[in-house]
């Protein structure tokens, strides 16, 4: 091992300004890119002449890259030093976002977005460790609030942006408008981004623990992501894949636990509020990204909104978030997390019941305080679950654990769109079974309302029979709207009440009051 020695410093003043905007810049970059995409899908299927099921690798290829480079960050920037692991990471994700946006097929379009997946994976967790690294521990919730503002605007504003360029400009400005920051980024790395104090560069790298890391994380990635468009395990290449990280995922750890230079060190799990950390970062990647997903699904589908619409309504509640967590981190210093963590879980289970009264005649104007409820709930969980998670880690553990605590929450989003698609699926065919009942020549409202229909479009021009074709046609979409109405409010509320099932494990822990007039924070355990 060749070691070098450093005190421990940290940046003050314009340096320390320049160098956490830098980062948080970097990660904003990374997370916006999850989701910007999705919004823009059709347009680019039809632009470039791919199916839907064919353009959904252009999520997907992103989504397995950036997955599978979050835990080896660390160890790559032991190897080439942070400095210029994470300057490789951003030039590597603005080149990738510049040949995205002149892509002209498919399959060159998908092989660029999984470079830039595995350049935004090397910038979470090495932004996140940056920023922490700035600031000494018991500024540790600032850190983390500034951290946190990105892991929230992120995924939130990804729509919007998506939407807004989608419909003024076209879907290649979606990849170009990274290259101004992305150039920017590159040079303030390279001139203000430190190395690790105290970093060991190995002399052997673990080439077989990180074989078996993609063969864990990226067929499970691809199980979450393909899963419900193939019918999970009814699909023999669902059933081949989810084996195969299964078994990868057994050899990974008896791999990682056997020799004494790891790929990860996933003997950091010893540290018991670290594994609850990344267990709650899970339940928080869950509910951050399940919830972005099935709000703007619901209304668009349910309630006619628009991508821009929906992506511009979800602002406040994003922006409410950034204001609570600024507040936690100034004025928490010292309290138990618990109390924050319990808060933030009632809130977000009130977000949750209030969308499930949901109506047709629903409008923006009902979930404003719902989206800000959800907004500060969010803020009184991550604030906690994140310090807690890398409470008391300097250096090289830190780069570790970030790495592991943001893989969790990137993997929990995955798992969470995967369940919620489930349920609502299940959902769906409930509630039509439900309501078709109604739906009989029996039922004198329902042949009322036929007969005023057929009548409207015979009075308007229509032959009987085309008049009658086309009242079925309404009457159906009628019933459509109304089991997805039903499913997604009855999904709403499943969903909230999976969130209290975390309150008996956030009594679990631990947590010791700081000594009098020491600053504790979050982190002190």
């Amino acid at each position: 091992m060749e070691a070098t020695n450093q005190a421990p410093a940290y940046p003050t003043g314009a340096t320390r300004a320049i160098l956490v905007l830098t980062a948080i810049s970097c990660a904003l970059l990374e997370l916006i890119d999850v989701t910007v995409v999705n919004v823009a899908l059709r347009e680019i299927s039809g632009n470039i002449g791919a199916t839907i099921t064919e353009i959904a690798w252009v999520v997907t290829g992103y989504s397995i890259a950036n997955v599978i480079m979050i835990p080896l960050s660390a160890m790559l920037s032991d190897v080439l030093g942070r400095k210029v692991y994470f300057t490789a990471s951003v030039i590597t994700f603005t080149f990738a976002s510049f040949m995205c946006g002149i892509s002209s097929n498919l399959w060159m379009l998908v092989f660029w977005r999984f470079v830039q997946g595995l350049g935004g994976g090397g910038l979470l967790s090495t932004a996140q460790s940056i920023i922490i690294g700035a600031f000494p521990p018991e500024k540790i919730g600032t850190a983390t609030a500034i951290f946190g503002l990105g892991v929230i605007l992120g995924p939130t504003v990804g729509p919007s942006i998506g939407g807004y360029i989608t419909d003024n400009l076209s879907w290649h400005w979606i990849f170009f408008v990274n290259l101004p920051i992305g150039i920017l980024a590159s040079i303030s790395a390279w001139r203000f981004v430190p190395n690790l104090a105290g970093r060991v560069k190995p002399r052997k790298i673990d080439w077989l623990g990180i074989a078996l890391l993609i063969l864990t994380i990226g067929p499970l990635q691809y199980v979450l992501e393909e899963g419900g468009s193939k019918d999970w395990f009814e699909s023999a290449e669902i059933t081949w894949f989810f084996a195969l990280s299964v078994a990868s995922l057994i050899g990974f750890i008896w791999r990682e636990l056997s020799i004494d230079y790891p790929a990860v060190n996933i003997k950091l799990y010893r540290n018991y509020n670290l594994a609850m950390g990344s267990f709650f970062n899970l339940v928080l990647g869950m509910i951050l990204f399940g919830s972005v997903f099935i709000f703007p699904v619901f209304v668009q589908v349910s309630l006619g909104w628009t991508a821009t619409q929906t992506g511009v309504f979800m602002i406040p509640g994003a922006l409410a978030t950034a204001v609570g967590m600024m507040l936690i981190g100034r004025f928490a210093q010292g309290k138990n997390p618990k109390t924050f963590i319990i808060a933030g879980i009632f809130m977000t289970f009130s977000f949750l019941v209030m969308l499930s009264f949901a109506s047709p005649d629903s409008n923006a104007r009902h979930f404003y305080f719902p989206f800000i409820l959800r907004g500060v709930g969010m803020a009184f969980m991550m604030m906690p679950i994140l310090t807690l998670a890398l409470g008391g880690l300097q250096g090289k553990d830190l780069a570790q654990a970030t790495g592991l605590s943001n893989m969790m929450r990137q993997l929990g989003g995955a798992v969470g769109i995967a369940l919620i698609n489930i349920y609502l699926n299940h959902l769906n065919a409930e509630a039509r079974g439900a309501l078709m009942t109604n739906l009989t020549a029996f039922n004198d409202t329902t042949t009322e309302r036929l007969n005023m229909m057929k009548q409207a479009f015979y009075s308007a021009g229509y032959s009987l029979n085309d008049a009658t074709d086309v009242a079925y046609k309404m009457l159906d979409y009628s019933l459509l709207r109304q089991q997805q109405l039903v499913s997604y409010a009855h999904g709403f509320l499943g969903v909230g009440l999976a969130v209290l099932i975390c309150l008996p494990i956030v009594f679990m822990i631990r947590y010791k009051k700081p000594a009098k007039g020491q600053k504790g924070g979050f982190a002190a355990h």
